[in-house]
């Protein structure tokens, strides 16, 4: 069952309460950031112009004059709850002015999970330009974002160091072949020989 509609008024306070889109800290490199909490991006009620009039009018106008970088933060993405859609994203994309896009220097893309890396690895050359793939950066660790990013400036939700500390004690969940449900970690990582558990999510 759909959720009623909300007013464009409303939706566009839930994308600023739900800090979605957040431009805080610098890279290694001096460059801006605009943080992207892909979570708290609310799939099911927010209208695609409404997100596109949004960033036009809240987010481009800040990142259009000097470099930035991009910290996409995957985590907890599910395709019912918080994704868009394939050509959702890519309306958005389209509509991204081409002096933000010549500036974009690198795509921070943590927590990918192995559905997103197989989309992006057969379809992102045809669904964005070459630029934009040639700067995707996987990070499959929190640590290893702070090889780029400066760890004092940019603030990391909760759940996405929760996760972080999950995939240590259960590293398959990297590739998808464990389920993403809590679990004792001291208990076996598939229940049975025979049937193994898959996280399916579409690009999570």
């Amino acid at each position: 069952m759909c959720p009623p509609p909300i007013s464009e008024s409303d939706q566009e306070q839930l994308i600023s309460k739900l800090e979605i889109f957040k431009i805080h800290g610098r890279d290694k490199r001096g460059f801006k950031i605009l943080r992207i909490v892909a979570k708290n991006f609310p799939g099911r009620v927010l209208s695609v112009q409404i997100l596109k009039k949004y960033l036009e009018e809240k987010v481009y106008p800040r990142l259009a004059r000097k470099p930035f970088s991009v910290l996409y933060l995957h985590t907890g993405v599910q395709r019912s709850e918080n994704f868009l859609g394939i050509s959702a994203l890519r309306s958005v994309y389209d509509s991204i002015p081409v002096n933000v896009k010549d500036n974009l220097r690198a795509v921070y893309f943590v927590h990918p999970g192995l559905q997103a890396r197989l989309f992006l690895a057969t379809f992102g050359r045809f669904f964005f330009d070459g630029g934009l793939y040639g700067k995707l950066r996987y990070v499959n660790r929190i640590d290893y974002l702070w090889e780029h990013v400066r760890r004092t400036e940019v603030e990391i939700p909760e759940f996405v160091i929760d996760h972080d500390e999950d995939l240590e004690y259960r590293p398959m969940m990297d590739y998808g072949l464990e389920s993403d449900h809590p679990r004792v970690y001291g208990a076996p990582a598939v229940d049975s020989p025979a049937v193994s558990t898959y996280s399916m999510r579409c690009i999570s």
